[in-house]
This record gives structure tokens, C-alpha cells and sequence, in this order.
């Protein structure tokens, strides 16, 4: 029997499970952290005022805590996302997600959007921790898109992602493979927003994707154990055990 050209980690560790819904209550994220450490995903990427407490449940685990910066429109000032991101870091956070000022990527105004990138990159660097820089990419046309890519290139940005999930569209396989090509080989690329299923994922996975934003998680997940042979995850009997 061939083996299958994957394992449960190659597809778990590709996922930030998403808890960014604005009408999750407590009950939510908590059953969320508890989901994500049960099939020890990447990253959790919780609501910012939630993250203290997601990266203290998920310390000692294989799981990091990550959040957003300027999130969804990414027209906070350059001040705030500073601040945002400051206090990401103060609070546990290990991987943050910024959204670029779209208005000033439209206006062409390459300076700002490059000036207000490196802020928060620079605030998450100095403190050891890792920045995905999302682009939103259904208001974008080809040229924004690819200085977009050199911009964060040249800023050693972690991740280039396509979208925060809130706009009409999300990942789109040209998109993943322009992002791709256009990114410093050190810049990783992030699909956000249509990768619903095991499938999709594998599919972006080939187009040199390594983190995928996911509420599916756990239907993505099960699929992959269960072609994989594995036993079935009871998060309930997983979560006793002390996370």
C-alpha cells in the first residue's frame, strides 16, 4: 500500500483556527482553544480581547496563540496598530495577523502603507514573535497586489495572506501562486477565506501555502485522520486532560 504523501501533522500544523467572529461568546472561544489544542493545530487566532487568557491556556502546549492587528479594514492609524500590537505581545501573543491600510493601498500611497507594515513588524520582531501581513486581496488589483509582495519582502515580513475573511472574496489559487512567486523565498504565504475542506487544503498546500485560516477545522481534520487510518479525536477526553 502507497503511503500517503502527507501526515495528520503536515495538515494540522498548517491551520490557525479561527475565533474571530464577532458574535462568539465565551462558551465559543473556550470550546475553540480546547478544540485547537485537542488536534494541536498552529495557531489559535482568537478575538484580541480574548488572547491573554487563549495564551495562558495554550502555555506548554504545541499550539501558539496569535491575534489580530487592524482588524477587518486595516484603517487604524499607524499610532494604534503600534499599540495594538505592543500590547498583543505584552498579552502572549506569538504570531500576529495585521491588516495593511487598504484606503492607502488604493491611493497608491506606497511610503505609508510600507511605514505602517514595519511598525508592527518591527514591535513583533523585537519580540521574538512573528507577523502575517494580509493584504485583502478582493479590493486589489495585479500591480498592488505584487509591491504588496516586495514591500513585505523587503520588511522580512513572516506570512503575505490574502484576507481577512470579511470581504467578498477570499483565497483564490492565482492569487496563492502570484503571492508565491512575488515573496522573498523567507516569506511564507497564508490563504484566508474558501478553504472549507481537506481537498482545499492539500490543494493550496501544493501552490506552497503553509497556513490556512480555518473555522472548518475540526471537519478538515477528521477527513485527514480518517484517510490517514487514525482514530477519531474526542475533544472532550483530550481537554480532561489538564490544557
Amino acid at each position: 500500500m502507497t503511503s500517503a504523501p502527507y501526515t495528520y501533522l503536515d495538515i494540522a500544523k498548517m491551520i490557525d483556527h479561527s475565533l474571530l467572529n464577532p458574535t462568539l461568546t465565551v462558551s465559543d472561544l473556550e470550546a475553540g482553544i480546547d478544540l485547537s489544542l485537542a488536534y494541536d493545530v498552529a495557531s489559535v487566532c482568537i478575538l484580541p480581547y480574548y488572547l491573554k487568557r487563549c495564551a495562558e491556556r495554550l502555555k506548554g502546549s504545541n499550539v501558539k496563540a496569535s491575534t489580530t492587528i487592524g482588524f477587518p479594514h486595516g484603517g487604524h492609524t499607524t499610532a494604534i496598530k503600534k499599540l495594538e500590537a505592543q500590547r498583543a505581545v505584552d498579552d502572549g501573543c506569538e504570531e500576529l495577523d495585521m491588516v495593511v491600510n487598504i484606503s492607502k493601498v488604493l491611493s497608491g500611497d506606497w511610503q505609508y502603507v510600507k511605514d505602517d507594515i514595519a511598525v508592527v513588524i518591527d514591535v513583533a520582531h523585537a519580540a521574538g514573535q512573528k507577523v502575517k501581513v494580509i493584504f485583502e486581496n478582493a479590493y486589489l488589483n495585479e500591480a498592488q497586489k505584487i509591491k504588496l509582495c516586495e514591500i513585505c519582502s523587503q520588511l522580512n515580513a513572516d506570512w503575505v495572506k490574502t484576507s481577512t475573511g470579511y470581504a467578498p472574496t477570499g483565497a483564490t489559487n492565482d492569487d496563492l501562486i502570484l503571492m508565491r512567486k512575488y515573496s522573498a523565498p523567507g516569506v511564507q504565504v497564508k490563504a484566508a477565506g474558501g478553504v472549507r475542506d481537506l481537498d482545499k487544503l492539500l490543494e493550496v498546500r501544493a501552490l506552497g501555502v503553509t497556513r490556512c485560516g480555518a473555522s472548518r477545522t475540526k471537519d478538515m481534520l477528521d477527513e485527514g485522520r480518517k484517510r490517514l487510518g487514525l482514530p477519531a479525536i474526542n475533544v472532550k477526553d483530550v481537554s480532561k486532560g489538564g490544557y
